[in-house]
């Protein structure tokens, strides 16, 4: 993206901001339908796959509750990530402290439909996928934010609560880690 893409987006979501603080509801949902999707995909990365709508949610309303707070020194997505990202870590937390109890529910089974898309996927993706899961969490966030996302290093190191040079360091290593993988 650049930089002039993201001045525009910038200026796109202040101006929902403003509209939305002045009591027009429209504005909320378009900024839930121009984020909600980049959501979703960054909680796929950080292995999120049970009730992935209900946190995409709840981020968007703990972002509302404190939109007030919210001072346009990162972009409003990269504010979303870092919201979603402490949700989630919140969320495994409490988690462990849980005990565990495994229950398989009939939409759990395999079923031929999902075997036959299985064999179908495309090599590629699911090798890419495979890659991706080797790597450690961070690479894979990092690696996330920048391969799919698009995020400047200097935003990923905001979500991730990093530098800026380490975000560099994480994605250069998760790159040529799924480099190698691919070439096995």
């Amino acid at each position: 993206m650049t930089e002039a893409e993201r001045a525009t987006d910038a200026a796109l979501d202040q101006t929902l901001i403003e509209r939305w603080q002045a009591g027009d509801q429209r504005a909320a949902t378009a900024i839930v339908e121009r984020h909600a999707p980049a959501l979703a995909r960054f909680a796929l990365s950080l292995g999120v796959r049970d009730a992935l709508d209900e946190l995409v949610q709840d981020t968007f309303v703990r972002a509302f509750g404190a939109l007030d707070s919210f001072r346009a020194d990162s972009s409003l997505r990269t504010w979303l990530f870092t919201i979603e990202r402490r949700l989630v870590l919140d969320r495994r937390r409490a988690a462990r402290r849980q005990p565990e109890h495994v229950e398989v529910m009939p939409e759990d089974a395999a079923t031929s439909f999902h075997a036959l898309d299985a064999l179908e996927a495309d090599e590629t993706a699911m090798r890419v996928q495979q890659a991706m899961a080797r790597l450690s969490p961070m690479q894979r966030e990092v690696f996330t934010l920048r391969v799919q996302e698009g995020r400047a290093y200097k935003e990923i190191a905001e979500v991730l609560g990093t530098t800026e040079g380490a975000a560099r360091v994480h994605y250069h290593n998760a790159l040529r880690a799924v480099k190698e993988w691919l070439n096995e």
